[in-house]
């Protein structure tokens, strides 16, 4: 069995991209906003038009993360939707797919990487920080987020 695969979101991936999404807030007992922070699953290629939406998948085609950059103002952009199926962390996946991110957001050309999330999800909070992500007092937080923090991307 080879490693995961980061590939571009497609169309299809959308209904394992929510189950995904959803089993994990459920996790943690985060409740899913289908109505407006999760209507950009209904439409994964058009909402990130300008950043990306990715998946890692192994190669029997098993979704097991998402991560997504969205174009904000002034350069910025957003990580939003990073997850990782419950068996498969503890296995350096999420600093994959965070290094992905940052890669990804440098080739674009943003500056200033934001994120919103829970305190409640310990593990990604602390990859972050790892990461050299610093607290985001300015940020006017969705229902479910109580932390912002912010990552500078300029050399």
């Amino acid at each position: 069995m080879g490693a995961p695969q980061i590939r571009p979101a497609m169309r299809e991936d959308q209904p394992a991209v929510k189950a995904l999404i959803f089993a994990i807030l459920d996790e943690y007992s985060l409740e899913p906003a289908p109505q407006t922070t999760d209507k950009d699953l209904d439409d994964l290629v058009g909402f990130y038009e300008g950043g990306i939406f990715d998946v890692l998948e192994t190669d029997t085609g098993d979704l097991i993360g998402t991560v997504g950059l969205l174009p904000l103002e002034d350069g910025a952009c957003e990580l939003r939707k990073m997850y990782l199926k419950t068996n498969c962390r503890g296995r350096g996946y999420g600093k994959r797919l965070l290094k992905h991110a940052i890669a990804r957001a440098t080739e674009l050309g943003f500056v200033r990487m934001e994120l919103q999330t829970a305190r409640v999800l310990e593990e990604a909070i602390g990859l972050y920080e790892k990461f050299g992500f610093t607290v985001l007092d300015s940020a006017a937080l969705e229902r479910r987020c109580d932390h912002a923090l912010m990552l500078d991307l300029k050399p």
